[in-house]
C-alpha cells in the first residue's frame, strides 16, 4: 500500500469537522453489524471516518464465527528464542487478520509469568523481561508490516487471573521497571506498536485505566507513545478519572448481556459453581453519555477528547484504512505456507529436557502411545485466545501417519479442557479408559510415549502444578512396564515431575496448536531437531517460586504485594540457592555442539561477545547462546545473573560458525527510584552459557 493512500486523511482536520456527540460515537464500542469483530467502532460517514475492527488474538485470529490457523501458544514460540520467527508468525497474524477483514489484533501479551499457576502463562512469554521483550517486538513488527495494528497487553502487572477485576498489585517503582514495564517500553520504542490495552487490575491502589502516572506521564510522555489506549474488555471503571488520565478507548462500550451469545451470559452469570468463569464487570459505557456530559459542564475538557480522536485516527491513516478497497481476502487463510509456519513454531518451541538417548525413536519401533488426551490436538488454552483451525492433528493422527506400529490406550479418562465458548461437542466415551490397559500395551512395545497435559484459562489460575487427574499414577505405572518411556507434556507452564528419574525422556511441548501431532512426530523420530530452551524455570514444587504467601498470591483483602521485588523466575532462585528442577533456558539438542574461544571486547556502546560454535555430530543440531550479566559494581542488591543478549543458532553435522552477540552498556542498569535508570561505576561480570545455570565461559568488565 503505497504512503499516499495510507496517509490521505488529517486527522485533525477530521476532528475539528464532528460535533461533540459525534465524536463522543468515537471513543467507546459498539455492537459489530457483521457479528465477527470483538471490539468495533462506528465511524462517521458524514466526514468519511470508517469504522475499525478489533479481533482477538494472540494465537491465531479468532474472528466470531470464523476459522483460523492455531498457532502455538505465546509461550511455545518464546521458548523457540528466535525474535525472527516470531516476526514471521507475527506477519502471518497480521495476514490472517486483514483476510477476515479486521484492522486490529488484540495481541501480543508481554505479562511476567509471577507465579508458576498463572491462568494465562500461556499466552504470554517469558519470566524474563529482555527474552519479553524481544520477542514481543519481533511479533509486532511481524503484524505491523500487514498493516494491522498490534495491540500490546495487559499494562501492566497483570499477572493473575484470580480476583483480576479488582486486585491492586502493590509493587515498587524498582520491579515495575526492571520486571513488569520493560517489554511495553520496547514495544513502543523498539517496534512502534500502535494499541495498548490496559489491564483489568489496579497498580498501587489505581485502576490501570485511570492510572495517570503510568498512561500519561511514562507510556506516552516518557516513552513517547503516539497511537491509542483501549481498555480491556469491561475494564474501564469511571468517566471522569479514566479520561483524563490517558484512556483513549472503552471497550467493548455495550453491556456484557448485549455483546455475547445467551448461552456464554448463562456460563459465566451468577453461579458459584466450581468450574464456573467468574462474573464480568456490571458497568455502563462510561465513555457514552456519561463523557459527553462531563465534555459538556466542562468537567472534561473537549481538547481531552479531540486529543483521543487524533490519537486513533492517527493509527487508522497510518495502517490504510482511509484507502480504498477491501482488505478481506479469503485466500490467504489456511495457506500452505502458514500451516508449515505453525509446524515450525511447534518444533523450534519444543523443549527436550531429559533424554538418555531413547530419542530420536527408530523406524522400526513399536510405539504405544498412552495419554487421556492423546487423539486430540492441544490447540491452546480457554478464554479469548481460543481459535477455530481449519485443520488439526492429533499425537495420535500425527504418530499413526508416521510409524509402521502404533497402539494407542487413553489410560485414565480425558482431562477436561476449559473453554469460553461452547462448542457442542459431546465428550468422548471413556468408560474403558484403564491404566491396566495402558500397562499392558507398554510391556508389549519398544517404547511408550505418554502424552500429559494440564487445564489453563483465562479467568482462573491453576490450583497447582501438579498434572490433573490420575496422570502421575499413569506416567509412573507406564514408565514400571515399559523397556523406554518418553513423556511428552502439553502444559501452560511448569509441572511438577515426581516420576522424572522412572522414565527416559522428557519433552515439553507447552500448548502445540493445530500441528500438534506433526510436530511431535517430526521430533520423536528426529525429522528435527527439537529448537527449544525453557523461557521459564521449572521448579520442583510451587512452593520453590516467589508469592508463596496468601498476602502475595492471590492477595488478601483485594491486596496482592509483590514483596519479591525483582526476584522473580531465575532471579528467585538464585538469590535464594533453591536447585530447580529445569533452569531458566535450559534444552537439550539431538547434536553435540561445543564452544570455543569464547571472548569479550569493549565497544563504544557496551560489549561485544564472540564465540566459535562446532557440532561435532553427524547430525544437524540447535543451540542457544546465552548472555547473562551480574551488576556487581550496583550500590543496591541485583540479581547473581540476569539474561542480557542470545542467538539461536542452527547447525549442520560438522559445520561451525562464530557467534557474535553486542550488549550495551544500559544492559548494567539499575532503577534508581530518586535518580531513575542508573549506570554505575565499577567492575561487573558478564556470563556466556547454554543456561541460567550451565555457564561456559565468565568475565570481569569495567564500566
Amino acid at each position: 500500500m503505497s504512503e499516499s493512500n495510507k496517509h490521505q486523511a488529517d486527522p485533525r482536520t477530521l476532528v475539528e469537522k464532528l460535533s461533540l456527540a459525534e465524536k463522543i460515537e468515537l471513543v467507546h464500542g459498539t455492537t459489530d453489524p457483521d457479528g465477527k469483530a470483538t471490539g468495533y467502532l462506528p465511524g462517521n460517514e458524514r466526514v468519511g471516518i470508517p469504522s475499525l475492527r478489533m479481533v482477538d488474538g494472540p494465537l491465531g485470529v479468532r474472528a466470531m464465527g470464523e476459522r483460523a490457523t492455531a498457532f502455538p501458544s505465546s509461550i511455545a514460540l518464546a521458548a523457540s528464542w528466535r525474535p525472527d520467527l516470531a516476526r514471521e508468525f507475527g506477519a502471518a497474524l497480521g495476514r490472517e487478520t486483514a483476510a477476515h477483514g479486521q484492522d486490529v489484533i488484540l495481541g501480543p501479551g508481554v505479562n511476567i509469568v509471577r507465579v508458576p499457576q498463572g491462568g494465562r502463562n500461556f499466552e504470554y512469554y517469558s519470566e524474563d523481561p529482555y527474552l519479553t521483550a524481544q520477542l514481543a517486538v519481533g511479533t509486532i513488527r511481524g503484524i505491523q508490516s500487514e498493516d494491522i495494528a498490534a495491540t500490546v497487553k495487559h499494562y501492566a502487572a497483570n499477572n493473575q487471573e484470580t480476583n483480576r477485576y479488582e486486585v491492586s498489585a502493590d509493587v515498587s517503582e524498582r520491579a515495575l521497571r526492571e520486571i513488569y514495564l520493560p517489554a511495553f517500553r520496547a514495544a513502543v520504542e523498539e517496534a512502534d506498536v500502535h494499541s495498548v490495552m490496559t489491564a483489568y487490575n489496579r497498580v498501587n491502589g489505581v485502576y490501570m485505566g485511570e492510572h495517570e502516572r503510568l498512561l500519561t506521564d511514562v507510556l506516552k510522555d516518557e516513552w513517547g507513545f503516539d497511537g491509542f489506549v483501549v481498555s480491556d474488555w469491561w475494564g474501564t471503571r469511571s468517566t471522569v478519572p479514566a479520561a483524563r488520565a490517558g484512556l483513549d478507548i472503552e471497550m467493548p462500550g455495550v453491556e456484557f448481556s448485549e455483546y455475547v451469545p445467551e448461552e456464554v451470559v448463562d456460563q459465566v452469570e451468577g453461579s458459584d459453581d466450581e468450574g464456573d468463569f467468574p462474573p464480568i464487570p456490571d458497568v455502563p459505557a462510561y465513555f457514552g453519555a456519561p463523557l459527553q456530559e462531563a465534555a459538556e459542564s466542562g468537567e472534561v475538557d473537549e481538547a481531552v477528547v479531540d486529543e483521543k480522536l487524533q490519537r486513533l485516527l492517527g493509527v487508522m491513516a497510518s495502517i490504510g484504512c482511509f484507502a480504498d478497497g477491501d482488505r478481506s481476502d479469503d485466500s490467504a487463510l489456511d495457506t500452505a505456507d502458514h500451516r508449515q509456519l505453525a509446524r515450525n513454531v511447534a518444533i523450534d518451541g519444543t523443549v527436550m529436557l531429559t533424554n538418555d538417548g531413547t530419542l530420536p525413536l527408530s523406524d522400526s519401533d513399536s510405539i504405544a502411545l498412552i495419554g487421556p488426551n492423546a487423539d486430540a490436538a492441544k490447540l491452546g488454552g480457554g478464554g479469548s485466545s481460543e481459535v477455530s483451525p481449519f485443520t488439526e492433528t492429533s499425537p495420535l493422527a500425527g504418530l499413526t501417519e508416521r510409524a509402521s506400529d502404533v497402539t494407542f490406550e487413553r489410560g485414565v479418562p480425558s482431562i477436561e479442557e476449559s473453554s469460553f465458548f461452547d462448542d457442542g461437542d459431546a465428550a468422548p466415551e471413556e468408560s474403558d479408559a484403564s491404566i491396566d490397559a495402558a500397562v499392558s500395551i507398554a510391556a508389549d512395545a519398544d517404547c511408550a510415549v505418554v502424552v500429559a497435559q494440564d487445564d489453563a484459562t483465562e479467568f482462573r489460575d491453576r490450583p497447582d502444578i501438579e498434572l490433573p487427574g490420575e496422570q502421575n499414577d499413569l506416567i509412573a505405572a507406564v514408565a514400571d512396564a515399559a523397556e523406554r518411556t518418553v513423556v511428552v507434556l502439553r502444559t501452560s507452564g511448569p509441572v511438577e515431575m515426581p516420576w522424572l528419574d522412572a522414565v527416559d525422556a522428557v519433552l515439553e511441548t507447552w500448548y502445540p496448536g493445530q500441528a500438534d501431532g506433526v510436530a511431535l512426530a517430526d521430533v520423536l523420530f528426529g525429522d528435527a531437531d527439537p529448537g527449544g530452551r525453557l523461557p521459564v524455570t521449572f521448579g520442583q514444587s510451587a512452593a520453590d517460586y516467589p508469592a508463596t504467601s496468601e498476602e502475595a498470591f492471590p492477595g488478601t483483602d483485594d491486596v496482592a504485594t509483590y514483596d519479591e521485588g525483582i526476584f522473580v523466575g531465575y532471579r528467585h532462585f538464585d538469590r535464594h540457592d533453591t536447585e530447580p528442577l529445569f533452569p531458566f533456558g535450559h534444552g537439550l539438542s539431538y547434536a553435540s555442539i561445543e564452544y570455543d574461544e569464547v571472548a569479550v571486547s569493549k565497544t563504544a556502546a557496551g560489549f561485544e561477545i564472540t564465540t566459535d560454535l562446532t557440532n561435532v555430530s553427524g547430525r544437524a543440531g540447535t543451540e542457544v547462546v546465552q548472555v547473562y550479566v551480574d551488576k556487581g559494581a550496583a550500590p543496591v542488591e541485583t540479581p547473581d545473573r540476569e539474561l542480557a543478549g542470545f542467538a539461536a543458532v542452527s547447525l549442520g553435522a560438522g559445520e561451525s560458525t562464530t557467534v557474535t552477540i553486542r550488549i550495551d552498556d544500559d544492559a548494567f542498569e539499575y532503577y534508581d527510584e530518586d535518580a531513575g535508570w542508573t549506570v554505575a561505576d565499577g567492575t561487573n561480570t558478564v556470563y556466556v552459557g547454554r543456561s541460567s545455570r550451565d555457564i561456559t565461559a565468565r568475565f570481569t568488565v569495567d564500566i
